[in-house]
């Protein structure tokens, strides 16, 4: 999987980082998101263990073979989430969010639209580090950790059913230990390149062009302006249907 260069926003996001224990993560409420109403979760007494599961990255889609599943990363952001709400909406369409830790914890009222609306939440670490392959097991534990804990608290415990390393920067320690957590770790087949904003149109030939290399698909909603993303998706969603292709979550 490609990294993705020039993420000099995420610099800021660093300093902001709220560090905790790995106690606290662990102690933290599970809720299952499948299935969920528009009404908000009600938190769980403490306590409970996640249960864990595979650590094996996934790409395959619940919603079988003619299924592709939407992945939204980086957010969440109040200008441009609420847009790509809308258009998932207006479509039908349910979407995997893949948060980073301190945009969750800076916008809970979002992180609480996204679940209200049926969408699958995602721990992206807490600063979108790209490199944090190449750092210690500690810091890898905080990264997906801390995170862990501000997306499952601006939920209002609803707890990341996925994790996805920046950039795809996983490492055996960050797959197992997310797994432990419950979290399936999380890749991409088609990466539509919308964070370059290289135009609208050539963000939906990208996805066009690469659709056959797999069913789940990569756009952001965060790290700058993202109308392309926007337009793009309220392009390629009924396009997709017209293919005769539907939605689902990935494998959990």
């Amino acid at each position: 999987m490609a990294r993705h260069g020039g993420r000099g926003w995420y610099g800021r996001v660093v300093a902001a980082a709220v560090g905790v224990t790995a106690v606290a993560a662990a102690t933290s409420v599970w809720t299952a998101q499948a299935g969920q109403t528009g009404e908000q979760p009600a938190a769980r007494p403490a306590a409970r263990k996640p249960v864990p599961v595979a650590a094996t990255i996934v790409h395959a889609s619940d919603g079988g073979d003619r299924a592709v599943n939407i992945t939204i990363d980086d957010g969440p952001d109040p200008s441009w989430t609420p847009q790509v709400l809308q258009v998932l909406k207006d479509n039908g369409v349910k979407a995997t969010f893949c948060m980073v830790g301190t945009q969750a914890q800076a916008h809970p009222d979002m992180v609480k639209r996204v679940v209200a609306a049926g969408h699958r939440l995602c721990d992206h670490t807490v600063s979108h580090d790209t490199t944090m392959d190449k750092k210690s097991e500690a810091y890898q534990s905080q990264q997906i950790l801390d995170a862990e804990r501000q997306i499952t608290t601006a939920s209002g415990g609803v707890r990341p059913m996925y994790y996805r390393a920046p950039g795809g920067a996983f490492t055996p320690y960050s797959r197992h230990l997310a797994a432990s957590h419950g979290m399936r770790p999380l890749g991409w087949n088609v990466d539509s390149k919308d964070f370059e904003r290289p135009g609208t149109d050539a963000i939906v030939n990208t996805v066009k062009t690469e659709l056959t290399n797999g069913p789940t698909l990569l756009f952001h909603d965060a790290g700058g302006d993202r109308s392309q993303t926007v337009a793009a998706l309220r392009t390629l969603l009924p396009w997709l249907k017209q293919q005769g292709y539907s939605f689902g979550f990935p494998m959990h």
